[in-house]
């Protein structure tokens, strides 16, 4: 992949949207993570206002402190970016109180950790509104349209998605090209929803780049009669993910209603 010219592409295609748009800048929410810090610096490059969000719910110290450090990288470097923070520990604890929790703990968890993503997400927006502002994305490709791998309507909540064409590797690489923090670099991938040290591979059962292979198998029209022992694994990961998070990936169903209904 030629770094250069993706990074040239993308910060030109932002800052086209935002000026088509007629907004100001964009705000980003900034987790630790490769793909927040590759979007948020993609965004401090167009030269237009970028708001960097830390918005931690019970954050690990580890996944703080890369955050803070990227952005007073980016602070350092551009100009055009400001910061802003808000510990939304206590609204998510205020919200546990208020809700039912179902028999089955394991469904109360990932619920809670899907909130802990809108919560978010009505965040961003917020700060979107009170500016003037684009919320950007940060998913890659392989989440957003491999394995689903994200929130509905929390961090696939947003206006624009930078990244989106990009697989994992290739956000990396982008990543070392626009000098994002080695910290973040060589930090394993996590969501960060549960609160524990579990990372993206934990919760998925495949690493990034065995996924990216599958995505890629998927695509030139294999099938698991295909492949045999770990190979075999990954795919019916890939595939059964594919399949059950469609529901992300497909626009909205709407329920088309005949005209002749409509006629008294």
């Amino acid at each position: 992949m030629n770094t250069s010219k993706v990074a040239e592409h993308i910060v030109k295609w932002l800052k086209d949207y935002a000026g088509n748009a007629k907004v100001k800048g964009f705000v980003v929410g900034v987790s630790g993570g490769i793909d927040s810090a590759v979007t948020s610096t993609l965004c401090a490059k167009t030269g237009l206002p970028t708001l960097c969000v830390e918005l931690p719910i019970h954050q690990a110290e580890s996944q703080v402190n890369r955050a803070n450090e990227h952005i007073k990288q980016l602070r350092e470097r551009f100009s055009n970016v400001s910061e802003a923070e808000v510990n939304l520990t206590s609204t998510f604890e205020d919200f546990k109180t208020v809700v039912p929790k179902a028999e089955d703990n394991s469904q109360t968890n990932l619920a809670l950790a899907n909130t802990r993503a809108r919560l978010r997400m009505t965040t961003l927006y917020y700060f979107a509104g009170l500016h003037g502002l684009l919320v950007a994305g940060t998913g890659n490709k392989v989440e957003d349209f491999g394995v689903g791998f994200y929130t509905k309507y929390g961090d696939g909540g947003v206006d624009l998605s930078p990244i989106a064409d990009l697989v994992k590797s290739e956000v990396f690489a982008l990543g070392e090209y626009l000098q994002v923090p080695k910290s973040i670099q060589t930090a394993q991938p996590t969501d960060g929803l549960f609160g524990d040290s579990r990372t993206d591979e934990d919760q998925i059962g495949a690493s990034y780049d065995e996924l990216e292979w599958a995505m890629k198998m998927q695509d030139q029209g294999k099938s698991e009669t295909d492949f045999t022992g770990r190979e075999l694994d990954v795919y019916k990961i890939y595939t059964r993910l594919n399949r059950i998070n469609q529901h992300k990936m497909n626009p909205i169903p709407v329920c088309e209603i005949s005209e002749s209904f409509k006629v008294d």
